[in-house]
């Protein structure tokens, strides 16, 4: 090895970059406990480009080249088992190109495994990391899952993973009647604080699927509810296109729902989904200003001009903020787009944003699981309009919650 090599290599080691992580996922301690809960099972698996251990090895060739485990079928959510399918696109039924198992979509003709699908299977497994919202729809699928277990007699296993905002933070009310749907599947807050294996947990024993599977969740040894994903020492795998790092998903809930109305650019088709907003006509250091002198706990913002790539706003010069979450333990995550919608109509109020997207405000509506939202904040934007019934469910669904925690 030439020097310059071996130096590299040992800076790489000194700065973590090739060490070992901190914390064993589900697949990890599955496999260090020699896969004794599918010995002897016939095994589908729902996942995805997410579902790999803590060496970034596909957890369907783990179980595929396992001796202890018989795989017969893969499962697709949104974005397919390989990761290759775009956001809402619909996922076929097919072959995997490397173990040659059939893989059924679970984003397509049915969101649920149906009888066929599940013949030959003793035990489904889940692995998939999500991102801490409501609205990213892999729990919707694991909670589907659950249900086609129940119903047909197949046992369950979650292989457990992070929830990459830490499993502190709570916000957002809960779903409410009307606005269940495959982006608000189940009655919990936006950002619900729990990994996947707890929440399926809470699934199950609440009631909130039709009917309660035989149930066993994997879980992890090292995490912490203190820890954002950075925090782990794990590989980030991006759970779908614009969901690119680790980070990417601290952005989600930022201004996801705020890019569900199209009017404005969120960073989806530039370099940074969901990171920033911007439109045409706002003063990118007016808005700024307005923003930074709320004070707004763990968060700054920074003017940005921008030309997006594709998406809102294609080919036009573009200006507005760059979030940059300064303190994550304090920040609200949740609160900051609609601050921000409430300065850019304070600047030009044109931008009444339901009026500008009547056809979006359902939508809008069930990712926020409210109507309430939408229809006070179209008073005027103020946050003060909105922000006590945003937050009203919070504390009680954190206690309601803790009975399932794990760690």
């Amino acid at each position: 090895m030439r020097k310059g090599c071996l130096f590299i290599g040992m800076l790489m080691v000194s700065t973590g970059l090739w060490a070992q992580p901190q914390v064993k996922l589900g697949i990890d301690v599955l496999r260090d406990r020699g896969f004794e809960v599918l010995q002897g099972k016939r095994v589908g698996l729902v996942t995805n480009p997410t579902g790999v251990d803590r060496l970034l090895k596909s957890t369907a060739d783990i179980l595929f080249e396992a001796e202890e485990v018989t795989l017969v079928a893969l499962f697709g959510p949104e974005h397919g088992v390989r990761g290759d399918v775009w956001a809402g696109a619909k996922v076929v039924d097919s072959k995997d190109s490397k173990t040659g198992v059939p893989v059924y979509s679970l984003y397509g003709a049915t969101r649920r495994p149906t009888k066929e699908m599940l013949k030959g299977v003793d035990v489904l497994v889940y692995d998939i990391q999500d991102i801490g919202c409501r609205s990213y729809t892999y729990i919707s699928t694991m909670g589907l899952v659950m249900e086609a277990c129940a119903e047909f007699g197949i046992e369950c296993v979650v292989l457990d993973r992070p929830n990459p905002l830490g499993g502190e933070k709570v916000e957002g009310c809960l779903t409410e009647e009307g606005n269940i749907s495959f982006v608000s599947q189940y009655k919990i807050p936006y950002v619900y604080g729990l990994t996947c294996g707890e929440l399926a947990m809470m699934l199950n024993e609440e009631g909130m699927t039709s009917g309660k599977c035989k149930l066993t969740v994997v879980p992890m040894e090292g995490w912490k509810r203190s820890m954002n994903f950075t925090q782990t020492g794990l590989h980030w795998v991006a759970t779908s296109p614009h969901i690119p790092q680790a980070e990417s998903s601290f952005f989600y809930p930022v201004t996801g729902i705020l890019g569900e109305l199209g009017v404005v650019s969120i960073g989806v088709g530039y370099t940074l989904p969901f990171q920033l907003v911007a439109t045409d006509d706002i003063s990118a250091e007016a808005l700024a200003d307005r923003l930074n002198v709320l004070n707004l706990a763990g968060v700054s913002f920074r003017p940005v001009h921008i030309k997006p790539f594709y998406s809102v706003g294609k080919d036009l010069n573009y200006q507005g903020v760059q979030i940059h979450i300064t303190n994550f333990k304090d920040v609200v995550l949740t609160d900051i787009q609609f601050y921000i919608m409430q300065e850019v109509y304070a600047l030009n109020p044109k931008y009444d944003f339901f009026k500008l997207a009547p056809s979006r405000v359902r939508m809008w509506n069930q990712v926020c699981g409210s109507d309430f939202i939408s229809t006070e904040l179209s008073k005027g934007y103020r946050v003060q309009n909105i922000q006590a019934y945003w937050h009203k469910d919070n504390e009680a669904f954190k206690e309601r919650s803790a009975r399932y925690h794990l760690y």
